[in-house]
C-alpha cells in the first residue's frame, strides 16, 4: 500500500516508518521539520514537510494514498501552553481525517494516548478505578492533551458514521526505546516506589511499530480502540503485592494474565490484531536499572 506516517521525525514515526518500509509498503514520511537535501539513501521513504494545521498542507500530502498513519502530535502537555497542545492536536487530526474521508482512504490509523482515562496530569487527584486498565475504563480526562486525544477517538467515530474508512486508534503506554530506557525506567526497576500514572508500564517503540503495521494491514471494520502495552511491569515484580502496597484499595485488582503483569492491559491487541510484543525492559537494562552495554 501507499502510506502517508504523520510525525515522522518523532519518537513513535521513526520506528513506525521504518517497520512499514520492512513490511513492504510504500512509504511517505511528514512531519512539520525540514528535510535535508541530500541524494536519498536507497530505500529512503519520500519526505515531505507539512503543518498538519494547516488544511490545505494536510489535504496536499493526505492525496493519493492507501493509508494513513497520524503520529504527528505535541506528546505531552507540560511544555507548551494549554491552548497551543489542544489546538495544534486537535486541528492537526481533524485535517488529516477530513483529507482522508474526502480522498476515500480506505484506513486510518489514530495514534492516541493512554492518557485518555485521566489518571495522567490532572490537576485534581484522580486514581484509575482498577487495574489492569483496559479500553473499558470511563475517559474522565482533565488535561488539555488528553482531552483532545479523546476527542480524536470521537472525531474517528464519527468519520465512519459519515463515509467508508475504516479506523483504528492504538493507546500506546510510555513508549521506550534503546536510548531512553535507562533514564525512564531505570530509577522504577531499582525501587517500584517511584510510582507512575500508568501502574508500573511501558512499551518499546519496536514492538509498537510492529502494531501499527498489523494496524494498518487490518481489515477491521468501524473503529476500534486498543491499548498497547507490554505484559510485563516495569521491574518485573508481583503486580496485586504493589498495588495494594503503594494503593491500598483505591484501586480494584481485576484478574491478572501474569504475576507481573502491566498496569495496562492489552489483551484486545492480542486478541483481535494478532499483535505479539517480543521485547522487554530486560532487553535493555540490568537488575539494578542500569543499560546493558553490548
Amino acid at each position: 500500500m501507499k502510506v502517508l506516517i504523520t510525525g515522522a521525525q518523532g519518537k513513535v514515526g521513526r520506528a513506525a516508518t521504518q517497520a512499514l518500509v520492512d513490511a513492504g509498503h510504500e512509504v511517505t514520511a511528514c512531519d512539520v521539520g525540514r528535510h535535508d537535501f541530500d541524494r536519498p539513501l536507497p530505500g529512503e521513504p519520500d519526505y515531505q514537510q507539512a503543518d498538519l494545521t494547516d488544511a490545505g498542507q494536510a489535504f496536499a500530502v493526505v492525496r493519493g494514498h492507501d493509508a494513513v498513519v497520524h503520529a504527528a502530535a505535541i506528546p505531552e502537555p507540560t511544555h507548551n501552553p494549554p491552548h497551543v497542545v489542544f489546538q495544534n492536536n486537535l486541528t492537526s487530526m481533524f485535517n488529516v481525517l477530513e483529507a482522508s474521508v474526502r480522498f476515500d482512504v480506505p484506513r486510518f490509523v489514530n495514534i492516541s494516548s493512554e492518557t485518555v482515562p485521566g489518571f495522567f496530569f490532572p490537576e485534581r487527584p484522580f486514581l484509575p478505578s482498577y487495574a489492569p486498565v483496559d479500553e473499558e475504563h470511563p475517559a474522565l480526562p482533565q488535561d488539555p492533551y488528553a482531552l483532545a486525544k479523546l476527542f480524536s477517538e470521537q472525531l474517528c467515530d464519527a468519520a465512519v458514521r459519515r463515509s467508508d474508512i475504516t479506523c483504528i486508534s492504538l493507546r500506546p503506554s510510555h513508549v521506550q526505546y534503546e536510548g531512553n530506557y535507562e533514564r525512564n525506567l531505570g530509577a522504577q526497576v531499582r525501587d517500584p516506589a517511584n510510582l507512575s500514572p500508568n501502574l508500573w508500564s511501558y512499551i518499546d517503540a519496536y514492538d509498537l511499530a510492529d502494531a501499527i503495521v498489523l494496524a494498518t494491514e487490518s481489515t477491521l471494520p468501524g473503529h476500534e480502540v486498543f491499548y498497547i502495552a507490554s505484559p510485563d511491569n516495569v521491574g518485573g515484580r508481583d503486580f496485586a503485592e504493589m498495588l495494594q502496597k503503594f494503593y491500598g484499595d483505591q484501586i480494584e485488582l481485576r484478574p491478572l494474565s501474569r504475576p507481573d503483569a502491566s498496569g495496562i492491559s492489552s489483551e484486545k491487541a492480542q486478541r483481535m490484531l494478532g499483535w505479539t510484543p517480543t521485547r522487554s525492559w530486560r532487553d535493555y537494562l540490568d537488575a539494578d536499572g542500569k543499560a546493558i552495554v553490548r
